[in-house]
């Protein structure tokens, strides 16, 4: 248990480190679609450094008029 949690840790950091190479986290508008690709390249981790690219590509709903 212990060496999965940490093995996830170095996972999640890997990914972290992936998405800053890619400037993910520098200014801009927080949209859905930058968010979500932020969060699915953190998750994908060292397979970003395997030709991995993930996008995510959403809309939110908007008010009816």
């Amino acid at each position: 248990m212990r060496i999965g949690s940490i093995v996830l840790v170095i996972w999640l950091l890997i990914g972290v480190i992936a998405a800053a190479q890619r400037d993910y986290f520098s200014g801009g508008d927080a949209t859905c679609a930058k968010t979500g690709t932020v969060i699915v390249t953190i998750i994908a981790g060292p397979l970003n450094y395997f030709g991995l690219n993930p996008k995510v590509d959403c809309e939110t709903p908007q008010p009816s008029k």
